[in-house]
């Protein structure tokens, strides 16, 4: 496995050095042109397109709606270890995604108004399901669990290539349709509806890169979790961390394969010597790996906080200390024992997460997904003192009918 070597002081900085490990990874090619013409295509032409696509890309000719009877079959059929650990999976990733949810919450003003603060779910939400090489059941828990923590009345899945796992995964989350169908075209349909898809409010999880691009295009229609992009993990390690345990991790989110980050930043260069020696032993994969050694942990902080990981691990106790500094990262796992691995299947936490720096300024997948803040307004007597406060504003805005629809409240014995 190739290993690229990079010194912060020669790099020119964190910012730099952040710059450069986004470059290991070539930038994507355009799909916009073609997505636009499968998303207006579905939304213009409705099922017989969507019927159309889901031959030639999914290779369906039959019933696109999964039945409960295959899913029953699919759970039925499914190995006991793999379905006591979804079932591990699915309880921890409830508990976590439930404690996110937040109370309505009434807010008395001195006027004598208030606000009622709500959060209500979305009616329908739709999860989608990488299809490819591999089946992922972990996204099913991590989507479907959270949208039913967060209350969603209707939950449906996009299961390119319906794989048995993934349909017994769908029956132990309890979602309510699962389709099998996938890209861009599956996207349009939930965003638009068809004869057979009923539209969703919410379409998360991640995807290849035309349904990410399909998500783009149809956001503002519905609402999206954000761009899943290639997925990356950023090691911050003193030196007395364990070589074994990082190499272990690095090689872990390298499986991930083309696009692929896996660094270590450290201030002690034997261990990156150590990591790099280990890392290159490996056959060569599609993911891009890095070892760069910076003067200190907090310089190595500066270096993580600009790249903003997916994931980010701190390991060691000089790199552990700093993790209330930690501003910009998917999700931080922290200590020897706390692989990011754990993080993928198990620990409750979700494992949709910004990747490609997104980290600087949006949330992993969460009830917020699922769920809008709504105010509650009663005025409660408040009318007179909010009018002689409002109606001068609307009238310097020139909005004669909105300060008259306010002065009209006033008492006039007020």
């Amino acid at each position: 496995m190739n290993v690229e070597r990079l010194e912060a002081k020669e790099a020119g900085g964190p910012e730099a050095v952040a710059e450069a490990l986004r470059a290991l990874t070539p930038a994507g090619v355009s799909v916009s042109g073609t997505v636009s013409e499968i998303v207006a295509s579905v939304r213009t032409r409705g099922e017989q397109a969507l019927v159309e696509y889901a031959e030639r890309f999914d290779s369906v000719t039959g019933p696109l709606r999964v039945s409960a009877e295959e899913l029953a079959e699919a759970l039925e059929a499914l190995d006991p270890a793999v379905r006591a650990g979804l079932e591990i999976a699915i309880a921890n990733v409830r508990a976590v995604a439930e404690a996110g949810r937040a109370d309505d919450k009434v807010v008395d003003l001195p006027e004598g108004q208030s606000v009622t603060i709500r959060e209500v779910p979305v009616r329908r939400a739709a999860i989608y399901t990488p299809g490819g090489r591999n089946p992922y059941p972990s996204t099913v828990v991590m989507g479907v669990v959270t949208a039913r923590a967060a209350g969603v009345d209707e939950v449906v899945v996009c299961a390119p290539g319906a794989h048995p796992v993934i349909l017994a995964a769908c029956a132990l989350c309890g979602a309510d349709e699962v389709w099998r169908m996938g890209g861009a075209h599956a996207v349009a349909a939930f965003a638009y509806g068809t004869e057979s898809v009923d539209r969703v409010d919410v379409i998360a999880g991640p995807g290849s890169l035309y349904v990410q691009e399909a998500k783009r295009q149809v956001s503002g229609d519905v609402g999206i979790d954000g761009f899943a992009g290639p997925s990356d993990l950023l090691v911050l390690a003193s030196g007395d961390a364990e070589a074994a345990l990082v190499a272990a991790d690095l090689l872990a989110q390298a499986e991930h394969g083309a696009g692929t980050i896996s660094a270590l930043v450290t201030d002690d260069a034997e261990l990156a010597e150590d990591v790099a020696a280990r890392l290159s032993a490996e056959p060569d994969g599609d993911a891009a790996t890095a070892v760069v050694v910076v003067a200190s942990i907090n310089e190595g902080l500066a270096v993580a906080e600009a790249f903003a990981p997916e994931h980010l691990e701190l390991m060691g106790s000089g790199a552990e200390a700093v993790v209330d500094a930690v501003r910009s990262a998917g999700c931080v796992f922290v200590g020897r024992e706390s692989g990011t691995a754990f993080g993928d299947y198990v620990a409750g936490s979700n494992h949709t997460l910004p990747t490609g720096g997104a980290a600087r300024f949006t949330s992993g997948l969460s009830t917020r997904q699922f769920r809008r803040r709504m105010s509650v307004v009663r005025i409660n007597g408040a009318a007179d003192a909010l009018a002689r406060a409002g109606v001068p504003i609307a009238e310097a805005e020139g909005f004669t009918r909105h300060a008259e629809s306010m002065r009209v409240r006033e008492n006039p014995s007020g």
